[in-house]
């Protein structure tokens, strides 16, 4: 059980801040776009998130979107953001993690990937080696994503994961 429960876990990415992964040594954040960085369907970055993306660039931290995403969504917010993407990652397979790795040049201990799912995005870090970030999902879309976050309920609640926020 514990080898697919996160290593941190914020409620949602926005709590995140730079010296929560400069103190690990993060210096490449991984997103997962749907439902982590913005609700399914929504095409359009928020304010919020230009100002988060922007603090954690000017601490050093490069941002890069993995997303299993097949259609123009994780192009059109890696455009916005002005970070690079992959798409039809194929989460949990490590293959868009390391492509990501590869392509920032930084090494795996230096590695975190933030996501809602623990399913995907928590094995996909765990198979690839990187710290694992888990947030709370934006907004509950499907009925069977609702089911399937139920499921995931007891590596959510695990007495080893450690809460952490910020202190907004």
């Amino acid at each position: 059980m514990e080898s697919i429960c996160p290593d941190m876990q914020f409620k949602s990415l926005y709590d995140i801040q730079p010296e929560d992964l400069l103190k690990r040594d993060i210096r490449l954040l991984i997103l997962d776009l749907d439902n982590t960085v913005s609700p399914y369907k929504v095409d359009k970055v928020t304010e919020k998130a230009y100002i988060w993306a922007s603090a954690m660039k000017k601490a050093g931290i490069t941002l890069f979107i993995v997303s299993n995403n097949r259609g123009r969504r994780p192009e059109c917010f890696a455009d916005q953001l002005g970070v690079p993407y992959i798409n039809r990652a194929g989460k949990p397979s490590p293959r868009g993690v390391q492509e990501a790795m590869a392509y920032a040049g930084v090494p795996r201990e230096n590695t975190a990937l933030v996501g809602d799912q623990i399913y995907t995005d928590m094995l996909c870090a765990r198979l690839a080696g990187v710290t694992a970030i888990l947030v709370e999902p934006i907004k509950f879309t499907y009925p069977w994503l609702q089911w399937r976050y139920w499921l995931e309920t007891p590596f959510r609640k695990t007495k080893d994961t450690k809460k952490e926020k910020s202190n907004d």
